[in-house]
């Protein structure tokens, strides 16, 4: 097992960097959306506020996770989490291609539809407030749109996120936490 993809992902799992990645990465996604916003003034759909939403969490989840990781339940609840923001992810980033394309039709209006005790975008309103309907998503690169970006990136996510937790499940049943020295 040490030696075994499941093993080095154990080992991974615990390790600070993997986790600091997390943010970075978190930090990334939020940060092209917000350029796209402020910068090339195209506005976002409500889909694209929760899609920040689910990225901000996994920011808030991994900065947590770089001071839990050495206790095996906290490690593997916070990996349990990504995956939890990983389908969170992968269904809205669905739903925004499927408007993007035309195979699903979602209520898309102005309203985040949080409660008003979660009111992010009267909190703050130049990264959660919704200020257009849904119908396409901008073009990134080589003609590849944020919404096929965002389902592929977050499928690759959720695929990893899951492995993490095999792994970290694996080592806690054979009596190996993974590295804590990391």
């Amino acid at each position: 097992m040490n030696d075994g993809v499941f093993g080095r992902l154990a080992k991974i799992s615990s390790s600070a960097t993997y986790w600091v990645l997390l943010v970075v990465i978190g930090l990334c996604f939020e940060g092209v959306a917000l350029y796209y916003q402020h910068v090339l003034e195209l506005q976002p759909c409500v889909m694209c506020i929760q899609v920040r939403i689910w990225v901000m969490a996994l920011i808030f989840v991994s900065l947590a996770a770089v001071w839990i990781r050495r206790n095996v339940f906290m490690n593997l609840l916070a990996h349990m989490l990504t995956v939890v923001i990983a389908i969170g992810l992968l269904e809205r980033s669905y739903e925004l291609l499927g408007t993007e394309r035309g195979f699903t039709f979602s209520d898309c209006g102005l309203d985040l539809g949080m409660p008003a005790w979660f009111a992010l975008d009267t909190w703050f309103p130049a990264m959660f407030k919704v200020q257009t309907s849904c119908g396409y998503t901008p073009e990134l690169l080589f003609g590849v749109t944020m919404a096929e970006a965002l389902i592929v990136s977050s499928a690759i996510f959720l695929l990893v996120s899951a492995a993490m937790v095999v792994s970290v499940l694996l080592g806690f049943l054979s009596g190996r936490d993974g590295d804590r020295t990391s």
